[in-house]
């Protein structure tokens, strides 16, 4: 029987009456209903590309979910029989998976989009840390306890973290004492067992880098990587299973023989704030905050989702310290492109990658 996920922390939800969203069977195969405009197939062009390019290693295709094809299936919000990707689900077998979806790239719209697309995904670049770090939290999870549960804040709220509370989470992400929402002192307990050692999630990023500082092949915009790991299993001193997966291909280009810069640019920052976690473990026990000054993580309407823990407003103001992307060019993402020379330049007369896909799109 085909459910909502239980454990999705980005995009459109199923869940609930009338909603338009992603389903699971239960035996692998996770349904996500195609987008009505070309977005939904560019993303069958990739994937049916992806499954039969020669020209990906193996040991960066399994970064990518396994691509089962297409098929109609009942939609999740009752317009009846709807097309669907059928891909792999990522969370088949993890029981309480602490899972966090990152956007790629200081910029998040293709060179092609509409001016309207642009300033809609510009607004929320700007309010992120899109700009000033190259990537951004989309949503996230974090397993407490059996009796606790999650720490799931609202996807609004995840997205808008600044600079500082982005760093306070991935902290927070891989440390044992999470249980008390005024406590700001993460642990980083696991911190060497799920980002560090030669399976561990840092490990997984150098090789995916590795590949992007050569492939030339596709230019990825508004792309994530997921990362899951289970907690209960490393609190018993067990492999937690930490793991790294590309998704949302919506918006891929050919590369036309250009590196993708922005993607890189973005995957070298998150590559360098994982690596000052595992390298100097000491701050992860420094106070980041006064207790006084500390505000609930809250969604879009200032209404405190359930089950929040409370976060420092480290910027008083979702945005206030952001820098343009220039500056986030120039001095903290040193691999990205300004804007304008992205647009003006080596990536403005990228073709979309459906046009090479005759009959897919």
């Amino acid at each position: 029987m085909l459910k909502a996920p239980q454990h999705q922390v980005a995009g459109h939800e199923a869940a609930g009456v009338g909603n338009l969203g992603p389903l699971v069977d239960g035996s692998g195969s996770f349904y996500k209903p195609l987008q009505d405009d070309k977005r939904g197939s560019n993303e069958v062009a990739f994937y049916t590309l992806l499954s039969t390019n020669n020209g990906i290693p193996p040991h960066i295709r399994r970064f990518f979910p396994r691509f089962y094809g297409t098929q109609h299936i009942e939609a999740s919000d009752g317009s009846g029989l709807l097309p669907h990707l059928v891909l792999e689900d990522l969370t088949l077998g993890r029981v309480n998976p602490s899972i966090m979806d990152i956007k790629i790239g200081s910029r998040t719209w293709a060179p092609e989009s509409s001016e309207k697309y642009i300033e809609k995904c510009l607004k929320k670049d700007r309010e992120s840390s899109s700009l000033p770090l190259g990537f951004r939290i989309s949503g996230l999870q974090i397993y407490r306890s059996k009796e606790l549960g999650f720490w799931k804040p609202g996807k609004k709220a995840a997205q808008k973290l600044s600079t500082e509370q982005v760093k306070l989470v991935l902290r927070r992400f891989v440390s044992s004492n999470t249980l008390n929402d005024l406590d700001l002192k993460p642990d980083c307990a696991f911190a060497s067992t799920v980002y560090g050692g030669s399976t561990g999630i840092l490990s997984q990023l150098l090789e995916l880098k590795a590949w992007f500082e050569d492939q030339t092949i596709y230019h990825l915009y508004s792309c994530s990587i997921l990362v899951t790991f289970e907690k209960e299993l490393a609190l018993q001193g067990k492999n937690p299973g930490a793991q790294i997966k590309l998704i949302d291909f919506a918006h891929v280009y050919e590369g036309l023989g250009v590196i993708d810069h922005n993607f890189l640019g973005g995957l070298c920052s998150l590559i360098t704030f994982i690596s000052e976690i595992l390298t100097a473990p000491s701050e992860c026990k420094i106070d980041v905050s006064a207790k006084v000054d500390q505000k609930n993580l809250t969604d879009s309407d200032g209404i405190v989702v359930h089950d929040q823990k409370k976060l420092t407003d480290f910027d008083n103001g979702v945005v206030a310290d952001q820098k343009n992307i220039t500056n986030s060019v120039n001095d903290v993402v040193p691999y990205q492109k300004n804007l304008t020379d992205s647009v003006n330049g080596v990536v403005a007369d990228q073709k979309n990658l459906t046009d090479s896909v005759n009959g897919v799109s």
